[in-house]
């Protein structure tokens, strides 16, 4: 228990370089927009992501925990995780920054609809309950309308879906790989897509000194988001975790206001602290004893 306040304190820490790197992202996402599409952003993110797993593996001296055994895994993962970030840098582009991440924060819930298919884990009534209360948040966040329907809302929220099978496969994964193997796979899979996809059509953008450095901080800021994430989870339970990320929507509303004068939607902070009320209810169902019976 004496621990406690000092655990907190660690996580907060990490959490406050998450929610920069994930804020950062979505900026340098949206200012490299002009000049390149989704798909060449994801080829050149998976490019700094492949010399800085290749230079941290190298230094650790840990290659050797690269495997093999289960590509087919890793591809699907990284195929999701490739479509689900496309979408969501797209939305980014289009859409206020503070809707984009109230809808990516209804991944967890997908979870919990997908993990009873493909992990074999059950579906209780309070997880049907915290999956119900995030759809309600998303029609609160959207309300759907022809005027308030559009093309930004929906990559976004689809984005949402392909996170929440890209998180059901990572702990698949995660029960075998290690870390240094998923993410090794993770960024040369994902840039094979980019280089494939982004220049099917021979025509791609190379970087200039313009956007040369916002695409080397979304390479930096997408590892460094989940590296931090995943320490804060590792020294504070994810019922401590959960709310400071949260707190990564009042921040990029704050930033979509003061860079781009984006305004402070109350219907979109409205819907996500059902969002987040609802994730928080799935987390606590996870951790109590489980006495319920499947539904």
């Amino acid at each position: 228990m004496s621990d406690q306040p000092a655990q907190i304190g660690r996580a907060a820490l990490w959490m406050m370089g998450a929610i920069a790197s994930f804020s950062a992202m979505a900026i340098a996402g949206r200012e490299v927009s002009f000049a390149l599409d989704t798909f060449e952003i994801m080829m050149y993110r998976s490019v700094v992501g492949v010399l800085v797993v290749a230079i941290v593996l190298t230094a650790t001296g840990k290659w050797a925990q690269v495997s093999r055994q289960r590509l087919g895994i890793h591809l699907i993962r990284n195929a999701a995780h490739f479509t689900g970030q496309n979408l969501w840098f797209f939305a980014v582009t289009v859409i206020p920054l503070a809707q984009v991440f109230a809808l990516e924060f209804t991944s967890p819930l997908w979870v919990i609809l997908m993990a009873p298919f493909l992990l074999g884990e059950r579906l209780t009534r309070t997880r049907s309950l915290a999956a119900f209360g995030g759809f309600i948040g998303i029609l609160i966040v959207t309300r759907p309308s022809p005027e308030t329907i559009n093309i930004g809302v929906i990559t976004a929220a689809s984005s949402a879906i392909f996170f929440a099978l890209t998180s059901i496969l990572t702990k698949r994964l995660t029960r075998k790989e290690h870390v240094g193997s998923i993410l090794f796979w993770l960024t040369t899979m994902q840039l094979v897509m980019g280089i494939l996809i982004a220049g099917y059509d021979g025509d791609v953008t190379l970087p200039d000194p313009t956007t040369a450095p916002w695409l080397i901080l979304i390479g930096v800021a997408g590892l460094t988001a989940h590296f931090c994430l995943t320490n804060a989870l590792a020294v504070a339970p994810a019922t401590v975790v959960v709310p400071i990320d949260f707190t990564r929507l009042p921040v990029i509303a704050v930033l979509g206001m003061l860079i781009y004068n984006e305004p402070l939607n109350i219907w979109v902070l409205c819907g996500a602290i059902v969002i987040f009320t609802a994730n928080y209810l799935n987390i606590i169902d996870a951790k109590a004893p489980n006495t319920e019976r499947a539904t």
